[in-house]
């Protein structure tokens, strides 16, 4: 009995029970953490093969945020993909969801940079103000947030708002003069008091200070006073307008006052209004007056695209901010020919 007690007391005996003990503890836990493992792969994947046929719904953003610890940057970037897809509504139920399980101050900012575009992007004019403001009071510095929050303000046509947000812009060290002569043009515009006269005078004031409104008050002359634009018609640049001048209808031409406008001129020889000039120095005017100087009606006109000279994206039609940088009236028009689809389906019938 004595031998047996002194051989469980033997040191050595301890440390191999130690040992032992210690083994079969990491064997057990490492064991257990390799399941947890393949089986957390095994999700993962189960839900990547799910992303790549589109199908990854808003929980499981968080849950791959929460659980898996994916990057929150990497979380940002797979919600993001909807938004390049057009699914506005997809990418804003991702961007709540994951709102309600960030905590950190400049991620929740992030994320409410993304949600507000995105509403704005998908045309959601209120709520994208109603989130921009949201930063601007925790973040009332955030340049983001203010240049969003006056493009929805001149969308939703709150000139004096806008305003605001441009003095704001300015104190931050922004240039605002380009946007303050095209928000004053257009809060004069669509002034509802304002008489069409009174208007004309002074569209006609902003236009002397700045020509970079020009083709906003040349709309608005040939809509609602044909004769003050053609009584001020040397006014107008009209190499940057050629595209409305174009498509000016035949009653609403002052034939005496283009005459003595070389460009103008050109131009409706080009169309064949007029036959007076055999030439043309500008290319694509020199070939419809060679076409139109033909018997025969040639199927050929002028079709037009815009380039931003900030972005130098093209876009098939004019807008006054362009979509892709947010600059306003950067579009340089470019004329080209083209088949005449009308005149070719009028062949037809």
């Amino acid at each position: 009995m004595d031998s047996l007690v002194l051989e469980y007391r033997d040191p050595l005996f301890g440390i191999i029970v130690f040992f032992s003990l210690i083994f079969i503890v990491s064997f057990i836990t490492y064991s257990f953490n390799a399941y947890k493992e393949r089986r957390a792969r095994k999700d993962y994947r189960k839900l990547l093969r799910r992303f790549e046929i589109g199908k990854l719904k808003e929980e499981d953003y968080v849950h791959l945020y929460k659980t898996y610890n994916l990057p929150f940057d990497s979380i940002i970037l797979l919600a993001s993909t909807f938004v390049h897809e057009g699914n506005y509504n997809k990418a804003i139920s991702v961007y709540l969801a994951l709102l309600e399980n960030v905590n950190d101050r400049i991620k929740k900012e992030e994320l409410l940079e993304l949600l507000g575009t995105t509403y704005f992007k998908g045309g959601f004019m209120q709520r994208s103000r109603d989130i921009f403001l949201k930063i601007l009071k925790f973040s009332p510095r955030n340049k983001k947030a203010l240049k969003h929050l006056l493009i929805i303000n001149e969308k939703l046509k709150e000139y004096n708002n806008a305003n605001d947000i441009l003095d704001c812009l300015e104190e931050l060290g922004i240039d605002t003069k380009k946007n303050k002569i095209f928000i004053k043009t257009l809060k004069i515009i669509n002034d509802p008091i304002l008489s069409y006269e009174k208007k004309s005078e002074k569209l006609y004031n902003i236009l002397k200070e700045d020509k970079l409104v020009q083709r906003l008050i040349a709309q608005f002359y040939l809509q609602f006073n044909k004769k003050f634009f053609w009584d001020h018609v040397d006014e107008f640049d009209f190499k940057k307008i050629v595209d409305i001048m174009w498509y000016l209808n035949f009653d609403d031409i002052d034939f005496d006052k283009i005459s003595k406008n070389n460009f103008l001129n050109e131009l409706y020889n080009a169309k064949g209004y007029i036959k007076n000039l055999k030439h043309s120095e500008d290319f694509v005017f020199d070939i419809l007056m060679t076409l139109n100087s033909h018997n025969h009606k040639v199927p050929a006109t002028i079709d037009f695209e815009f380039i931003c000279n900030t972005c130098k994206h093209i876009h098939p039609i004019f807008d006054t901010r362009c979509p892709h940088c947010h600059n306003i009236l950067t579009f340089n028009v470019k004329h080209n020919l083209v088949k005449d689809l009308n005149e070719k389906n009028q062949s037809l019938q």
